[in-house]
């Protein structure tokens, strides 16, 4: 059931959770994905960042991705993640995204919302949904899994009065604040401050926030995220490092030759959904009874 972006965020608001945004750059993750989406019957959202684009090009896995949304039998919105260039926003919106996001996040405040202001415009056109950035996560999100991974640089939080202005003036439908996460691999356990998501929340009549960086985050802290206002939550390098390491052991206990790729992978796609299945289960507060409202127990989304 292909879904756009507000609409699911709709649920997470309704339901007092977080929706999981995962990151898909082949065909065994995006089966993992829709496959734990499916068995925990739960609402999810599929991701393809813009600097994905080495890996495999939009061109090839968004038509995919929008193909097996429609067909799943839970809510799915397809989503871009990390678009910096206009053009290929549009491109998202072509092949039937139904939510977009675009990253002014490096620019200056004027330029990051006047640029949004376009895609918003953009995305009216087709119905889809739009997320911004606010603030910097003080690293960039990688497609090379390179050492500039592991390089953690000076971030800079999202302001509550400035996300206010910036709400107003944008219309966007989600706002990506920074908060104290990272992209890529964790160097010491973040220190994340929860009230520049409350008094953002505040202050914008409750958009639903994104949490970017939420590879490596422990569940006291994703739990203190969805209580302060969280409602999207980014997952991708550590479903991508469980993918990769399972390969490797595959590979390290094999004694048969030849090695066929389809078992690798196979290995690989199996590690990822045990991974996204347990995130699953912590965002949508499933493994607690102490948390905020009722955890979600129920398929019926209407």
């Amino acid at each position: 059931m292909l879904i756009t972006l507000k609409k699911i965020l709709e649920i997470a608001e309704e339901k007092n959770i977080a929706i999981g945004a995962f990151n898909a750059t082949n065909l065994e993750s995006l089966r993992a994905i829709i496959g734990s989406a499916e068995e925990l019957s739960l609402p999810v959202i599929l991701q393809f960042a813009q600097c994905h684009e080495s890996w495999v090009p939009l061109e090839v896995i968004g038509p995919v991705m929008i193909s097996l949304a429609k067909k799943a039998s839970i809510p799915v919105c397809v989503h871009l993640d990390h678009g910096e260039d206009l053009n290929y926003l549009q491109k998202a919106l072509e092949l039937g995204f139904t939510g977009i996001m675009y990253d002014g996040s490096t620019l200056a405040y004027a330029e990051n919302l006047e640029n949004t202001q376009k895609a918003v415009a953009m995305a009216e056109k087709t119905g889809a949904s739009v997320e911004a950035e606010l603030g910097s996560m003080g690293r960039r999100e990688s497609g090379t899994g390179d050492g500039s991974l592991y390089i953690d640089k000076a971030k800079i939080y999202t302001n509550p009065q400035e996300a206010k202005e910036f709400v107003q003036n944008s219309g966007i439908d989600a706002l990506a604040c920074s908060f104290g996460t990272t992209h890529g691999i964790y160097l010491s356990k973040p220190q994340l401050n929860f009230d520049i998501v409350k008094n953002v929340r505040i202050l914008t009549d409750r958009i639903p926030i994104v949490m970017h960086g939420g590879s490596g985050v422990d569940k006291e802290d994703f739990c203190n995220a969805i209580r302060a206002g969280v409602r999207k939550i980014n997952y991708f390098t550590y479903m991508d490092k469980a993918g990769g390491s399972a390969a490797d052991e595959y590979l390290r206990h094999l004694k048969e030759e030849p090695k066929f790729f389809s078992s690798i992978s196979t290995a690989a796609m199996n590690a990822m959904m045990e991974n996204v299945k347990e995130a699953m289960r912590t965002f949508a507060l499933l493994e607690t009874d102490n948390m905020i409202g009722s955890p979600l127990k129920t398929a019926n989304f209407d």
